[in-house]
Formats: structure tokens, C-alpha cells, sequence
């Protein structure tokens, strides 16, 4: 399994070789040169597994000779084993169409924990096998950094420095962070945006010499490992609901474009999926590109599901890649516009191709907070902002003929002051984080400003 870059002249990498590498020397995000596929009697055989086991069959395909089965079994052991379910992604049905899968069970509460905890047991495989040693430089909007930090944590071959935007992200997300006493572990606060931060992590990463001096691998969802990691949980819920001899849709919120570019990926390489449905929250680019065709920034506005407040969804780019039939000059064209002018257009025939991919919606905070309660009315059940927006678009397209799946991203206790204003208490922390508010945080402020970053990094 070679992977390419969507810039088109980056070396071709394998799967080791992406992993530690993550973004590729152009600029552009590493993707399979040939996507796998599986036939409907490969899929019929996965039914049954543990998600542990399951994992192990969905992500092999995209490794090759990198790492054998056996060796990926004793990885994904390793990063299930401290979930806090034992089904470890449970779906519940929320009404007679409509389910509600459930990742937010891991050691951080939200659903970067299924991709982060395998992707640090893998740096940490591959680094072992080297005797080598990288610097991990991230970005986060909230859930990646502590999923992150949890998986590398005291790892003594890698050092983390996690960028997040000050006084945006909840103190939940903040401390889950910040509360880390491990030695390789580094939180920076930057005074700006998450498009700031992750403009700088790309900057940190296209300074080659840089680059090089401190060996910098990524933790962001422009690793691919991190995207393969994910389409598990896609098979996983569409195998629990009678996959593939029944099709279901998705319903996905989403900022970044990592979590429902792995479904995309699902139904790419064999999973019969009838709808990718993208919800958006104010900050509402990626659902104007499918109603417009342009893509165009217009300002990061501070929203109750601050997760999803980016205006530059980098993973977009591998859709686009695949959008354009794998075009290097098409997507070279509408990166550099996009980066020079903040904005660049498809074609009429290109956008109607783009929505038989998904449909998508917005919803403000208002609508948010309403949906919140009638969820709650309705089923009893407790929905944190970001995950209620997959709800709140999957009843919009309630008239599909497949079950839909709404994707829950984190526990309802990282948002406490949205959830207390929507129902009128909080959801208390679980036990084992009941003391997360007490203890004592480890960051630096930093300004909005790459070269003062590196000096920090060294």
C-alpha cells in the first residue's frame, strides 16, 4: 500500500512512512494511491467481531507489509482497552429511523480518542523499530489535543507541543490538556483562532530545515492514519444495524472534515452507505461550498459547539482530490486561490458530482440549544452541541429509506454551561475525571505568531 500526495510531487510513501511523516513535504495531505475494497461477502464475515478485532481487519488494509495482523492486534488491544464501555462505540436508537452512535467512551469523552490512542501505540511501534525519536506538533479546536496528549503521553521517544486558541475552547477540553503533568507533554495558548493555530503547525511543518532538525510528525487529522482509524467505527455501526445486506446513511457534525471524510472513505471502498449528511454550526463553510460551489472564508465567529468553529477544513482537501478524479493541477489551482485570496469556485458540473457525495446543513446557537431540548423531551436523552447538530440534520433528511445514523462526538460533560442553559443542569464528569477541576494546569502563552512558537519548540 503506497500513499501519494494531493500536491502531486511529494515522494510516494508507505503506510510507516505516512504515518510518521504526516504532512507531505508540497504542502498537500498523504492518500492511497489505490483505495482497497472489499465485496459484500468480505463485509458479511466482519459481522459479529469485537471492535478491537474489527479494527484490526478494517485498518490492515491500509497498512501492507507495515505492520502484520498479529502485531496490529496487540496495537489495538493496547488502545481499546481503557474505553469505559465494553461495546466501545454503542449505537442506540433514538426513534423508529433515527440512531445515535455513541464515541465519546473513550479515556478523553470524545471521539478523537478511537483514532488518537491507536495512532500514539503506532508511533510508538515505529519509533521502537527505528530507535528513533520525532516532535509531535498539533493543533485543536478542543477534542484533538487531549485525545492526543492521553495517547503519547510519557511515551519517551516522542515530544508533544499542542497548540490550542485561548478562551476558546471549553474548560473541560482546556484542562483535560492542561492538567498533564507528563515531561513530553507541552501545551501552548495561542492568542487567535484554531485557523491560526493550524496555519501555523502547516508553516512549522513546509520549514524544511525545521522540519528536519526536530524530526516534527502530526497528530492532526492530516495524518492519515488518524482517517483510517475512523472508518472503523463507520462499519462497525452500519455492521451492527445489518450491513451490507442493508444500506444506511450518516449524519455527521463537522468542522475539520476528518470524521465524515472517513465514511466517505467506508462507502469508497465497499460499504453501502446512502447518505453522507454534513452538519455545520455558524462557521458554516463546508455547508455553503454544497450549496454554492465556492469555497470562501468569511471569519471564525465563537459558537456554542467551539469544536466546529474553523473556517479552513484541511481534510477537505483529500475530498477535493478525489472530487476532481485525482487532478494534481486542478487541486493545486484551488489551494493556491483558496490560500491567496480566500476563496475559490467549482464548475456547475463538478457541484452537482459534489452533492450526490452529501448534503448538508447549518444550524446557529438558538437552534442548537432548541435541539438539545426536545432531544431531551423526547428520548431522555442528554446531547452535547456539537453532537445534537448531527441529530438536528439527520431529521431534516428524515425521509430516508435507510436507518440513519447520527455520529455523537463527545460526552455532554465537556460543554456543562451549554447543556446546563439548554435543560437546566449539567452532566456531572464521570468518576474517574470527577477531580479534573482541582488539579493544577501546565501551559504558555504564546502570541499568534510562528517564529515565537519555535522558539518555544527549541
Amino acid at each position: 500500500m503506497d500513499y501519494i500526495s494531493t500536491r502531486g510531487s511529494a515522494p510516494t510513501l508507505n503506510f510507516k512512512q505516512a504515518t510518521l511523516t504526516g504532512l507531505a513535504e508540497d504542502g498537500g495531505l498523504y492518500i492511497p494511491q489505490l483505495w482497497p475494497s472489499l465485496s459484500l461477502d468480505e463485509i458479511r464475515k466482519l459481522r459479529n467481531l469485537d471492535y478491537p478485532t474489527l479494527a484490526v481487519e478494517i485498518i490492515h488494509l491500509f497498512t501492507g507489509d507495515c505492520v502484520d495482523k498479529s502485531t496490529l492486534k496487540t496495537l489495538s488491544d493496547r488502545a481499546y482497552g481503557n474505553f469505559h464501555h465494553d461495546a466501545i462505540a454503542p449505537l442506540k436508537q433514538l426513534d423508529s429511523n433515527l440512531f445515535f452512535l455513541e464515541l465519546f467512551h473513550g479515556p478523553t469523552l470524545a471521539f478523537k480518542d478511537f483514532a488518537l490512542q491507536l495512532l500514539g501505540q503506532l508511533f510508538d511501534h515505529f519509533l521502537q523499530q527505528d530507535n528513533a525519536k520525532c516532535t509531535i506538533i498539533g493543533a485543536t479546536s478542543g477534542d484533538t489535543g487531549s485525545a492526543a496528549i492521553e495517547g503519547v503521553r510519557g511515551l519517551s521517544a516522542v515530544e508533544l507541543f499542542m497548540l490550542h486558541p485561548k478562551g476558546r475552547v471549553s474548560e473541560v477540553q482546556r484542562r483535560q490538556m492542561t492538567t498533564i503533568a507528563d515531561a513530553n507533554i507541552h501545551n501552548l495558548a495561542v492568542a487567535g483562532t484554531f485557523d491560526d493555530c493550524q496555519s501555523m503547525v502547516k508553516a512549522m511543518f513546509n520549514d524544511s530545515d525545521f522540519r528536519k532538525k526536530h524530526s516534527l510528525s502530526a497528530v492532526n487529522s492530516i495524518n492519515w492514519a488518524r482517517i483510517a482509524a475512523q472508518v472503523v467505527y463507520y462499519f462497525w455501526a452500519a455492521l451492527s444495524l445489518g450491513a451490507p445486506d442493508r444500506s444506511v446513511s450518516f449524519s455527521v457534525p463537522t468542522g475539520n472534515f476528518g470524521n465524515i471524510l472517513a465514511a466517505y472513505i467506508a462507502k469508497k471502498i465497499g460499504l453501502p452507505i446512502d447518505r453522507l449528511i454534513i452538519g455545520s454550526n455558524r462557521n458554516d463553510i463546508l455547508t455553503r461550498f454544497f450549496e454554492t460551489g465556492s469555497m470562501e472564508q468569511t471569519g471564525v465567529h465563537p459558537t456554542l459547539t467551539p469544536s466546529m468553529d474553523i473556517q479552513i477544513s484541511s481534510n477537505f482537501e483529500r475530498y477535493l482530490f478525489e472530487l476532481f478524479g485525482r487532478d494534481h493541477g486542478e487541486l493545486n489551482r484551488c489551494m493556491t486561490q483558496f490560500s491567496q485570496k480566500g476563496r475559490f469556485d467549482i464548475d456547475s458540473t463538478t457541484l452537482k458530482k459534489a452533492r450526490l457525495d452529501f448534503t448538508a446543513h447549518r444550524f446557529n446557537d438558538d437552534q442548537i440549544n432548541q435541539e438539545i431540548q426536545r432531544v431531551y423531551r423526547s428520548t431522555g436523552e442528554i446531547i452535547d452541541p456539537h453532537s445534537v447538530i448531527g441529530v438536528a440534520a439527520a431529521n431534516i433528511e428524515e425521509t430516508s429509506t435507510s436507518p440513519i445514523i447520527a455520529v455523537g462526538t463527545a460526552h455532554p460533560a465537556k460543554f456543562p454551561d451549554a447543556v446546563k442553559n439548554a435543560i437546566g443542569f449539567e452532566v456531572p464528569l464521570p468518576d474517574y475525571l470527577g477531580d479534573l477541576l482541582e488539579k493544577e494546569e501546565k501551559m504558555v502563552d504564546v502570541e499568534n505568531d510562528v517564529e515565537k512558537v519555535k522558539a518555544i519548540v527549541g
